[in-house]
């Protein structure tokens, strides 16, 4: 079939939501271009998410809007678990000063957040955004481009893409294109949100407040200056706003108390069966949902964004091998399920049932909380090390693969600024002291940057973190994860042959002679 020349594309992105803008933007700063199919022309007004980590403000940062959300974010405390009577069971703190150099916890509004990323996507020339259209249909194919139907006021279009972005929700087209089906992880419940602006003086602290109360389990928070969301399970009987909120507000109080936002959702917990057909990839809702007992909705879907865009423009763009492609599946779905499963056991410890079982649950997990450095390590496992795989070399000696690097500022030449802004795209060996000979050819035979630790002028952080790594030097791929480490009493990677063919790419964004770092490279193979 003659395809338009007009009709091709480099890469469809279906969904013009956090996950579908974010995708477009990171791609974009790859050399990408994109064109991101939305149903609606604007952007929704209401909230919905609210709350996102430190790892995803980083993620926003590589979309270029780091400082932007920074402006419209509030760092939060952390999360509390409440008994019946609202006494404090427990604390789970989180600290202004996180691993990726953002507040751990940071609250916000998605109106404006999505306000932000559509402004950032006009900016960029390599993304086009098509609002108001229906798409039609999503047709796979392994041996070439994937077609692309859509509808809009003009009627009925195509376009021709070398790869499709699912991130078009729960009741995604995409997911039905490629045979995806649910895997449902066992949650289900109904419940009631409730986003209220008043300046009267609620009862609150500043961060997430879960009560554990079998008869009315709730959850509470500010989101900010006047603006806060109490989310409630429902049960039998009609309630008002007013008797909801009562708890949190003086006895009687009559003063002003506007809700922005009631509705009802009903939370479960579920992963599709399959993540990818060819190059037509889900993202975000269209690849998981779940219970939003600890916050990761939303940054589950930008997680994978981030996972999939670097890789999917190494190969677009690079010819770098195919196989690349299939990491993204094999790393995040597992990573994706663990967060649900941890949603699910959270919410039902908090909030499960109101039998004799229910109530010792809650107090073993008042009890639990009171061990301490447990809260500051169930932080830490809603972002667990990645699954081994071809571009993450778990082991003993390996103890940092999988994880992320630590963003502290840096300071070369006199210019503050953060690390992954100096670092910039590409892989880099991050070192200890000086790369031995070997090394630095390695690194030259597959263009990656080497950077010794005392040269960046950081806080000692990078350091650190490698010592307490037991790692001489680790390779960082280009979202800041450990693919592979020179354990401590070492000088050079063990195993390159599982990972160097994977970085090689045939062709190159900046042509440079290719015949002598080709031969190193199938050396290094060997």
């Amino acid at each position: 079939m003659t395809v338009d020349e007009a009709a091709r594309v480099p890469v469809v992105i279906v969904g013009a939501g956090p996950v579908g803008v974010t995708a477009a933007l990171l791609l974009a700063r790859h050399g990408i271009r994109s064109v991101v199919l939305e149903r609606h022309r604007d952007i929704y007004p209401l909230p919905r998410a609210v709350a996102t980590d430190d790892e995803v403000c980083r993620i926003l940062q590589a979309a270029g809007v780091g400082e932007e959300f920074t402006a419209i974010a509030r760092p939060a405390k952390g999360l509390r678990l409440l008994d019946a009577r609202h006494r404090v069971m427990a604390e789970f703190r989180r600290t202004e000063h996180g691993l990726h150099g953002y507040p751990q916890t940071s609250m916000f509004d998605q109106p404006e957040l999505e306000r932000v990323l559509r402004e950032a996507l006009a900016r960029r020339p390599e993304c086009e955004l098509r609002g108001g259209v229906e798409v039609t249909g999503v047709v796979p194919d392994t041996t070439g481009p994937v077609r692309v139907t859509y509808r809009d006021d003009t009627g009925d279009h195509e376009l021709w893409a070398e790869a499709v972005l699912g991130c078009d929700g729960a009741n995604s087209l995409t997911r039905e294109a490629i045979g995806g089906t649910w895997e449902d992880l066992h949650f289900e419940e109904r419940w009631t949100v409730i986003d209220a602006e008043t300046t009267g003086p609620v009862r609150c602290w500043e961060g997430v407040d879960q009560v554990c109360d079998p008869e009315r389990p709730g959850t509470f928070m500010r989101v900010k200056e006047n603006r806060y969301r109490w989310e409630f399970r429902l049960r039998d009987g009609q309630e008002t706003v007013r008797e909801l909120v009562a708890p949190w507000l003086p006895p009687s109080y009559d003063g002003d108390f506007k809700v922005v936002r009631e509705t009802q959702y009903t939370f479960r917990a579920r992963v599709a069966d399959r993540w990818r057909s060819g190059r037509v990839f889900l993202l975000g809702d269209a690849a998981h949902l779940t219970p939003p007992f600890v916050g990761q909705g939303l940054c589950s879907g930008l997680r994978d964004a981030h996972n999939l865009t670097w890789k999917l423009a190494r190969v677009l763009r690079q010819g770098a091998d195919e196989r690349l492609l299939a990491t993204y599946e094999s790393e995040r779905r597992p990573h994706a399920r663990h967060v649900v499963r941890l949603a699910v056991m959270m919410g039902w410890a908090m909030t499960g049932g109101q039998d004799g079982a229910a109530a010792l649950r809650r107090r073993l997990l008042s009890a639990a909380c009171r061990i301490p450095g447990l809260t500051e390590r169930a932080g830490r496992d809603l972002s667990p090390p990645l699954t081994a795989g071809p571009f993450v070399r778990r082991g003993v000696r390996r103890r940092l693969a999988g994880t992320h690097c630590p963003q502290p500022r840096v300071s070369v030449d006199g210019r503050s600024t953060r690390l992954d802004e100096l670092l910039g795209d590409s892989f880099t060996i991050l070192t200890t002291a000086a790369p031995s000979p070997s090394l630095t050819a390695l690194a030259q035979a597959l263009g990656i940057k080497t950077v010794t630790v005392a040269d960046l002028g950081d806080d000692g952080t990078l350091a650190a973190w490698l010592r307490a790594g037991r790692a001489n030097a680790v390779l960082l791929r280009p979202d800041r994860v450990v693919l592979d480490v020179v354990p401590a009493g070492a000088r050079d990677f063990t195993d390159t042959a599982a990972w160097a063919p994977l970085l090689h790419t045939t062709r190159s964004p900046h042509p440079s002679p290719r015949t002598a770092e080709q031969s190193l490279l199938r050396s290094a193979a060997r």
